[in-house]
């Protein structure tokens, strides 16, 4: 007989250890439960916000970069939707200015001379010059008739617009004289002004125009020709923002003189030393003793008691003055 089979031999062993409960499972579903509560608190907040809120919220999703509608407006609504608007209102005038340029037989000819095109800037109308000169006479900044009628029509368009206006003055290369008293300069700043003139005449508002400028030659229409006639030219330019150019304030101007305000029988050096100190007048014995000559004893118990007039800033010490006070030995 064979010997019987032997049984494996099945070892069991038994980790030791606590219970399931301190695992690590439990976080994450916690976790899970956390972030869903805040969720919870986010849609609840949000739907109890106001509609500029939830606007913003919405526009950060759909554009996180917040790039896409930088457009620099101040104006409520969409930005999109106000630039549309101006786009419309400024296609409407240019097509309204030719329709009414064609009516008028006299101008219908001169229809290639003027040019209305749309700028981000705004409306720009410019009147174009031929060599025999078209609106202005040659070399002045005389209007002719022609120039006066088509002024006269812009005029009664633009004095109903809320819009700033600008005027811009323009020349070819061509020297306007041998005199370098009056130069080309002069000449598109004048042509310039006379429009402005012209077109408040017949109604623009006096704060409507906001700025007047020549440019010369240096804004040429025909670059590869700066002789050619076209490049005379007149721009009014209808600006989009209603709001006026801001002043240039006092805290920019650059190394401007100093206001000193003048007194009354102010002491001045005489040329001559020995001539002696000036005379006085009955202004200044008024005031007290000139610069240069000695106080009386009796005047000067008035002058300590004399002071400067309120608001008047206190004098500061100069830097000669600063050092001696702290010199040592120095009256305190």
């Amino acid at each position: 007989m064979q010997a019987a089979k032997t049984q494996p031999i099945i070892v069991i062993k038994k980790k030791g250890g606590h219970g399931g409960h301190h695992g690590g499972a439990w976080k994450v579903a916690y976790a899970d439960f956390v972030t869903a509560m805040m969720s919870l608190f986010i849609v609840l907040w949000l739907m109890g916000s106001s509609e500029k809120v939830k606007k913003a919220v919405a526009g950060y999703f759909n554009d996180p970069k917040g790039t896409a509608n930088l457009l620099g407006t101040t104006m409520s609504g969409d930005g999109i939707a106000v630039t549309t608007k101006i786009n419309d209102n400024m296609k409407k005038l240019k097509e309204k200015l030719e329709e009414e340029i064609k009516e008028r037989k006299e101008l219908e000819k001169l229809s290639k001379q003027i040019e209305i095109t749309i700028t981000p800037e705004g409306l720009r109308i410019e009147l174009i010059e031929d060599k025999n000169g078209t609106f202005y006479q040659l070399g002045s900044a005389h209007l002719s008739d022609s120039g006066q009628e088509l002024l006269a029509l812009l005029a009664g368009e633009l004095k109903t617009l809320p819009n700033a206006l600008l005027i811009e003055g323009h020349t070819d290369s061509t020297p306007y004289s041998t005199d370098n008293s009056y130069t080309n300069w002069e000449l598109s700043a004048d042509r310039a002004n006379s429009a402005r003139r012209l077109l408040q005449q017949d109604g623009v508002r006096g704060n409507q125009v906001t700025q007047v400028r020549g440019y010369a030659d240096q804004l040429l229409h025909v670059k590869s020709n700066p002789y050619d006639p076209s490049n005379r030219r007149i721009s009014i330019l209808v600006k989009n923002s209603e709001e006026p150019v801001p002043a240039l304030p006092g805290s920019r101007v650059v190394d401007a003189p100093p206001k000193t305000a003048s007194t009354a029988g102010e002491a001045r050096p005489s040329a001559n030393p020995q001539a002696g100190p000036p005379p006085v007048s009955a202004t200044a014995k008024a005031a007290g003793p000139v610069a240069g000559q000695a106080a009386s004893p009796a005047a000067a118990p008035a002058q300590a008691q004399a002071k400067p007039p309120a608001g008047t800033p206190a004098a500061r010490p100069g830097l000669m003055d600063r050092l001696k006070s702290m010199m040592p030995g120095a009256k305190k």
